[in-house]
Order: structure tokens, then C-alpha cells, then sequence
């Protein structure tokens, strides 16, 4: 691809903005390129949701699905778009009963070291800097 499209461009944005990141191609340069250009670029791209609506859609797939390293990702994302930490905690507990137990104890697991790292990067302390 010589030239990035405009959905390309506009992929990158929205990833951009949901992530607070640029995207990091890693082994898969072109699967990088697919998700940004139709995943972001498109889906994400449509008016009927907002960004932190399509997030907490997003957070509670990688949730449901046990994939921890996207739920790490969406657990970044989620705060990166102003959600709260109660908030994440919550949409995880009301997966138990869509899930089951072993889906909301795994995601609250995964929250709660993303929440610790998190601290320990900001020199927060968990216990008592909520």
C-alpha cells in the first residue's frame, strides 16, 4: 500500500484515540493493516455509536471470550476514554451471570493487575490513592 486511504488514515485516528497510542504492527504487519482499515476504519467509523459505547462493547467481547491479552488492551482503552475503574469492575461482576463465574473472576483478576500496574507506574498506591 503506497498511499494510506482514507479509511486507512481514519482507522489510525480512532485507534489513536480509543488506545492513546499509535498501532504497533509485531509480527503481523498485515493483520495490523486489516484491523485498522476495517475494523477501525469502518466499524469503529460508524455515527450509530459512540467511542465509549463501541469500547464497552469491545471490553465486554474480550471479557466474555477470555482473551486476556485484548482484555488487558480493552481495560486500557476503557480508561483511556474516561471510563472508571468501578465502571470496568462492574460491567466485569454483571458478566458472571451472562458468562459465568469463571468469565468474571478471570476479568476482574486480569482489572485488578491492570489497575496495579497502572499504580505502580504512577507511584500510586492501590489501597489508598483511589
Amino acid at each position: 500500500m503506497n498511499q494510506p486511504s482514507a479509511r486507512h488514515e481514519r482507522g489510525e485516528a480512532i485507534f489513536k484515540e480509543v488506545f492513546g497510542r499509535e498501532p504497533r504492527p509485531g509480527n503481523y504487519p498485515e493483520f495490523l493493516q486489516i484491523t485498522i482499515d476495517h475494523l477501525f476504519g469502518e466499524i469503529w467509523a460508524r455515527p450509530q455509536l459512540s467511542l465509549e459505547e463501541r469500547e464497552l462493547v469491545a471490553l465486554t467481547a474480550v471479557a466474555l471470550a477470555r482473551t486476556d491479552w485484548e482484555l488487558r488492551g480493552h481495560i486500557g482503552a476503557s480508561l483511556n476514554l474516561g471510563m472508571s475503574r468501578e465502571k470496568i469492575v462492574e460491567v466485569i461482576i454483571q458478566l458472571a451471570y451472562y458468562g459465568g463465574w469463571p468469565v468474571a473472576n478471570n476479568g476482574l483478576r486480569v482489572a485488578q493487575e491492570v489497575f496495579a500496574e497502572l499504580d505502580a507506574a504512577t507511584g500510586k498506591d492501590a489501597d489508598h490513592d483511589q
